[in-house]
């Protein structure tokens, strides 16, 4: 396949990805937002979310205050913004058009629908009760490309790379959301473990579709470090940093067999995933959550870097 391509699709997956992360994040910080204001504006759920978007300087650049409005305006429909959900949906569609033969026909027709629907959704539309609507059609969008993906392709060169771009997005966004919980502090009055605790840890776990699978896993109830365990080394969980980084590791061997070479990007791969394979939540915590999850992300964010200098155009 040629690296143009595979880049393409790699790259296709991710787009669709990251537009379905930015509106679960976008979701968890509106539910988050209806819980008691924190004092301290660095603190705030919406500026939490610029913050693990990746997006805190080129967001201030642009406004001064992470206000609900400006941060759903940026995240969702800036067009100047490349990670926002409408840039997200446009590129992938763009980079569908150039490798159409690559893709199924369900696969087009999912991007293609998805950026002729695009623009009915605007700023006005979203206000208050539409914002869910949005997210919900978002979401929708992306797992139907999910879907169409796992149930069409063919098993070679061109659905690996497709899966990895997957994957590689969502484990980063995993351990961003995640992360959330580290920026937005617990008003002064109210107790760990209290009644807004709990909701900011459920809410957590609804934006990676979790609650019910986490209380069917664990009968304690939400415990802080039971949640960091079910989202990080409980393989059984989807959208875990373990079964993330173990799909990551299948799909590079895969192409490794395919095209007879392994790489750097093999190595770290299996580094990433031995590492939470083997390791325990209670390492997690003694090296702190946040530590933690940012090491996660730098070491997945090398890991796309090899994959591209590897196989894509990078």
């Amino acid at each position: 396949m040629l690296a143009r391509t595979a880049d393409s699709l790699y790259w296709i997956a991710r787009y669709m990805e990251r537009a379905e992360n930015l509106a679960r994040t976008l979701r968890v910080t509106d539910r988050l937002s209806l819980m008691p204001s924190i004092a301290d504006a660095d603190g705030s759920e919406w500026h939490s979310t610029v913050v693990v978007s990746g997006s805190e300087n080129d967001f201030y650049e642009k406004h001064e205050e992470a206000t609900p409005e400006n941060v759903i305006s940026y995240l969702a429909f800036d067009p100047e913004n490349p990670s926002s959900i409408r840039s997200c949906i446009e590129t992938a569609r763009r980079n569908a058009r150039a490798v159409r033969t690559a893709l199924t026909t369900e696969q087009w027709e999912c991007l293609n629908s998805a950026w002729l629907e695009l623009p009915g959704w605007n700023e006005a539309r979203v206000r208050g009760s539409g914002l869910h609507r949005f997210l919900d059609w978002v979401k929708d969008c992306s797992l139907l490309f999910t879907g169409g993906t796992v149930a069409t392709m063919l098993r070679r060169d061109s659905y690996y790379f497709t899966r990895l771009g997957t994957f590689i997005e969502r484990n980063d966004n995993t351990a961003r959301i995640l992360d959330v919980k580290y920026h937005v502090l617990l008003p002064e009055h109210a107790e760990v473990g209290g009644g807004i605790d709990y909701y900011q840890w459920a809410s957590i776990l609804r934006a990676v579709s979790g609650y019910r699978s986490y209380n069917a896993v664990y009968r304690e109830g939400l415990k802080p470090w039971l949640i960091a365990e079910f989202l990080i080394m409980r393989e059984e969980m989807p959208r875990s940093l373990i079964s993330c980084s173990a799909e990551i590791k299948d799909c590079l061997d895969k192409l490794g067999e395919e095209y007879g070479q392994r790489h750097e990007c093999h190595r770290i791969a299996g580094q990433l995933y031995s590492r939470l394979r083997f390791g325990k939540v209670e390492d997690v915590f003694r090296q702190g959550l946040h530590e933690f999850l940012s090491d996660h992300i730098d070491q997945n964010n090398r890991l796309g870097m090899e994959i591209s200098r590897s196989y894509l155009l990078g």
